[in-house]
């Protein structure tokens, strides 16, 4: 329930604020006094986009503020969900800058307009001209029977089948495709991985080889020097080992003189050490190469196939060429399995259908349950409303599966005897559309179970006994509900509970559009006008005191 509304710098309002009543208010005031432009600012509040255009004063912030009462409406975990301050007063927030940016809050708290869309459809329910539209499209239509029918639960299963049925068909027809390019390619795979694998490739193996080509190809450069280097340290006369041990025996000698010429001895003798275990390297080394010819033959042939599929694969090491051949293992793996990976997707793929059938007839049958009996309650609605021979059926056709389920239906309406009910949108006049859509939403107010209900000028087309009746009935609703209703017609602006004023006040340079709550006195003048005119007689104040049930 919408306990205050605040809004300033928007359109002609300047500064506007009020606080209706939790039962039915009324709206009036004069064509183009701000009462639309109020609806307007409601609207940003339930998150429809923001213009800059509006702003009363182009260089000041535009606020728009609604505080509701939400404390028995079931919202808890959808804030939970959102991650917001859940508290029984709710305020909505909406700020629209001179730069053009648009703010939205809950609670003080930041969110985006998809949030506020809807917590918007969980407070309130605004009747426009544009409802009227809506009115003739498919869509709306099947929303209303779904909410005569009562098919919330029938509808999360069928959503939640159909939801499975494109996820098993996706998965079906991907595999299908993907079975097609595979079929398509596994000859030529399984030629690349027989190749790949006739190398029986090792990690390490290109960088061994071509160490192992790089010494065979110089194997007689190499014995030759070792040979040279190995005289030059073992040779009898001058060899540098004897050499060595010549000085080293010196240094012997020497260290017994001082603790430094024993340092140097040791050094000495290591270095000895050293150059001992090089030749006897030299030597294990020398006894490793050969000159093999074939084996070399062998190394550069190997080396050949690997830089010839290296270069065929786009790699650039063996590590690559591995993990090719791993990726082609698995695509002829999968070739060699598909047809027993389709055959499980595809039943898979039935049952997910079949299940979809069935609680899309499930869904279709509980809302076919209810077409005479909500035919036959909006006809007996407008029979009180002065259409005693409207008539209304549903034409109802089963569709392929879409989200909204297996049904196609438009409601048929024909507001005369003898006339054969046409679609909505193709019969219905201005005053006619007012009350076929005023009687539906008597009928949804307590199936959709909206804490607030706005009517835009739902009486426009209508008059007398007829309006009357109308407001006798948004009495009704309001019991149950908040209603606030804008209306040009004395017999309903009478009714109300709270009654709010809406006119220009031309007294600045600009125009400012305000409002205010009416008095009794003020009522009484109000709806004499509303009557009457700008000066309304004696019986034009009589009429509005009977209506407003003055004495």
């Amino acid at each position: 329930m919408l306990k205050n509304l605040s809004i300033s710098n928007y359109a002609l309002i300047e500064s506007l604020e009020m606080a209706p009543s939790q039962a039915l208010n009324m709206i009036t005031g004069e064509t183009g006094a701000g009462k639309s432009i109020m609806l307007g600012a409601v609207g940003l509040l339930l998150g429809n986009r923001a213009d800059t255009k509006a702003l009363f004063d182009a260089s000041k912030k535009c606020i728009i503020e609604g505080v509701f009462d939400i404390g028995n409406y079931g919202l808890e975990d959808y804030f939970d969900k959102e991650d917001l301050d859940f508290e029984s007063s709710c305020i909505i927030r909406r700020e629209i800058a001179p730069s053009g940016k648009s703010r939205a809050f809950v609670n003080d708290t930041p969110v985006k307009l998809e949030i506020l869309k809807t917590l918007g459809k969980a407070l309130m329910d605004i009747h426009s001209q544009h409802d009227n539209l809506r009115l003739g499209a498919g869509d709306f239509q099947l929303g209303l029977v779904d909410a005569f029918a009562g098919t919330h639960s029938e509808k999360e299963s069928y959503a939640q089948a159909f939801k499975n049925f494109r996820k098993s068909k996706k998965a079906f027809e991907n595999l299908q495709a993907e079975a097609a390019a595979l079929r398509k390619e596994a000859d030529f795979n399984q030629f690349q991985l027989e190749e790949l694998s006739a190398l029986q490739l090792q990690v390490g193996e290109q960088s061994a080889l071509e160490s192992e080509q790089e010494i065979l190809d110089n194997a007689e450069e190499i014995k030759s020097k070792i040979h040279e280097n190995l005289d030059l340290l073992h040779g009898e006369q001058l060899g540098v080992i004897n050499l060595l041990m010549q000085v080293n025996q010196g240094f012997q000698h020497l260290q017994k003189f001082s603790p430094q010429f024993e340092e140097l001895y040791e050094r000495f003798n290591s270095v000895c050490i050293e150059v001992n275990d090089i030749g006897a390297s030299l030597e294990e080394e020398d006894g490793k190469i050969e000159v093999d010819f074939e084996k070399l033959e062998e190394i550069r042939e190997r080396l050949s196939k690997i830089y010839q599929l290296q270069k065929k694969h786009g790699a650039q090491s063996v590590e690559e060429l591995m993990d090719i051949e791993k990726e082609l293992a698995d695509k002829a793996f999968q070739v060699d399995h598909l047809d027993d990976e389709l055959e499980r997707l595809q039943k898979e793929l039935e049952a997910a259908e079949k299940d979809l059938q069935k609680k899309g007839q499930e869904l279709s049958q509980k809302r076919k349950s209810i077409f005479k009996a909500f035919g036959k309650q909006i006809t007996d609605l407008l029979a009180e409303l002065a259409m005693e021979n409207a008539s209304i059926e549903i034409d109802h056709q089963l569709t392929a599966p879409s989200p909204s389920g297996i049904d196609e239906i438009e409601i048929l309406f024909s507001a005369n005897k003898g006339i054969r009910p046409q679609a909505i949108r193709q019969v219905a006049s201005g005053g006619e559309f007012s009350r076929l859509m005023f009687a539906i939403k008597y009928i949804m107010a307590d199936k959709i179970a909206l804490p607030t209900l706005i009517f835009d000028e739902i009486d426009t087309g209508i008059s007398g006994e007829v309006a009357l009746q109308m407001v006798k009935m948004m009495q009704q609703i309001a019991r149950q509900h908040q209603v606030i209703c804008i209306s040009h017609l004395p017999q309903v602006a009478a009714k109300g509970d709270r009654h709010y004023f809406v006119f220009k006040d031309n007294s600045s340079e600009k125009t400012i559009s305000k409002i205010r709550p009416l008095e009794a006195e003020e009522r009484i003048q109000e709806i004499a006008k509303m009557i009457a005119g700008a000066n309304p007689s004696e019986s034009a104040f009589k009429s509005a005191k009977e209506l407003l049930s003055v004495s």
